[in-house]
């Protein structure tokens, strides 16, 4: 099986939420099988960041789902998106 690497888009609920403690935490809760590579912090608008995630998973049915769900449920997240897949060579 190859590799997939995906690029995640995590919005926080807050303009005022510790972005650090919160890639912290979203760091904490990747799902075995998932390899975390970097986090980037992206401006979005009036003071809000985005957290722009890069992680490698395998390329079995179901791929990003995974990291997906376990992101979600972590506190002070408002929602997580699938920005880009491509393969890992």
């Amino acid at each position: 099986m190859a590799d997939v690497v995906a690029s995640i888009r995590v919005m926080p609920d807050s303009a005022d939420r510790d972005l650090n403690e919160l890639m912290d935490a979203l760091k904490a809760a990747v799902p075995a099988g998932t390899k975390f590579q970097k986090f980037e912090l992206k401006p979005i608008a009036f003071g809000l960041k985005a957290i722009m995630a890069t992680v490698t998973v395998d390329d079995s049915e179901g791929g990003t789902e995974p990291v997906e769900e376990a992101w979600s449920k972590v506190p002070g997240v408002e929602s997580v998106n699938v920005e880009a897949t491509g393969r890992a060579f």
